[in-house]
């Protein structure tokens, strides 16, 4: 029977507009504060850091499937809006072990394949040998919803194919002969950089029209020509050109900067000092203007 008392009818309503008008207080301000392009390429490892990037950062990676032990058990993106994005860094994965990951975890959209795979010291992959693995990432992909980003390409080590174009062109090729002539599955091209010249590089490869990921950069140039790196200073001016660049072009979807600690840091390119605490240059990177 409904209630005559007007008070029983009214409390209701206004308990659920308190909450309402709680919780929308109480939401993370960060989400439309921050870049979602912007990301560091580091194992974080400590929550201290995490927090102290997430003004600015809006995602991260570790070269690995999985975040660092230390933070496996923190909600990191309610925590800090902050995404980790898994990486199969070469073709040794335990393919099964993966996707159990990415189905119990289903917030995770996409997969970093095939880190530098024409350095000998990185994933050490012939354009032939990973157009043979891609099938199988094709395979992960389409049973867990990712998109996949990569490979992800440098100048490289490998005999014949230092140059990224010549090594993609001769990935595609393989892929198409083992596959009936089909294109492989990219969802994304992932693109390291440590150099002046970004734009150009950026174009060079737009002839795959793929959008990038560009998963590591930072201006390393070191040759005695008067245009090295060597101030924290000229960093800042690099960072900011690079920045401004990846903002602006349609074509990048995510950048992450290299890295958080190093020691030493000749290239002046760590974003985290002590434990919880931004360097110069890490202040400067969550500053830094972004696209809407």
């Amino acid at each position: 029977m409904p209630s005559h008392n007007p008070s029983a009818r009214f409390f209701p309503t206004f308990l659920a507009l308190v909450t309402l008008m709680l919780s929308l207080c109480m939401a993370p301000t960060w989400a439309a504060e921050k870049s979602a392009k912007r990301g560091i390429a580091y194992n974080v490892a400590l929550p201290a850091d995490l927090s102290a990037l997430s003004s600015g950062v809006s995602w991260w990676y570790n070269w690995s499937p999985r975040p660092h032990d230390r933070l496996a058990s923190y909600d990191y993106a309610s925590m800090y809006g902050v995404d980790f994005i898994p990486m199969v860094w070469n073709g040794n994965v335990d393919d099964g072990q993966l996707k159990q990951y990415l189905l119990a975890h289903p917030a995770i959209r996409y997969l970093l394949v095939i880190n530098e795979p024409n350095l000998l010291d990185q994933a050490n992959m012939t354009p032939e040998a990973a157009a043979s693995f891609w099938p199988r990432l094709e395979q992960i992909a389409a049973q867990t919803g990712v998109k996949l980003v990569g490979p992800a390409m440098n100048w490289g080590t490998m005999p014949g194919y230092g140059d990224p174009v010549v090594w993609l062109d001769a990935f595609y090729t393989a892929y198409r002969s083992m596959n009936q002539n089909r294109d492989p599955r990219i969802d994304y091209l992932a693109f390291h950089w440590y150099d002046y010249g970004l734009p150009g590089m950026l174009d060079r490869l737009s002839k795959y029209g793929k959008p990038f990921w560009v998963t590591e950069f930072a201006n390393w140039h070191a040759l005695d020509d008067g245009a090295q790196i060597d101030t924290v200073e000229k960093q800042k001016q690099q960072m900011a050109e690079m920045v401004a660049t990846l903002e602006q072009r349609p074509d990048v979807f995510r950048y992450a900067w290299f890295t958080g600690r190093m020691n030493p840091d000749p290239h002046f390119s760590s974003l985290l000092d002590a434990e919880g605490k931004l360097t110069e240059l890490g202040q400067y990177y969550l500053s830094l203007p972004y696209s809407e």
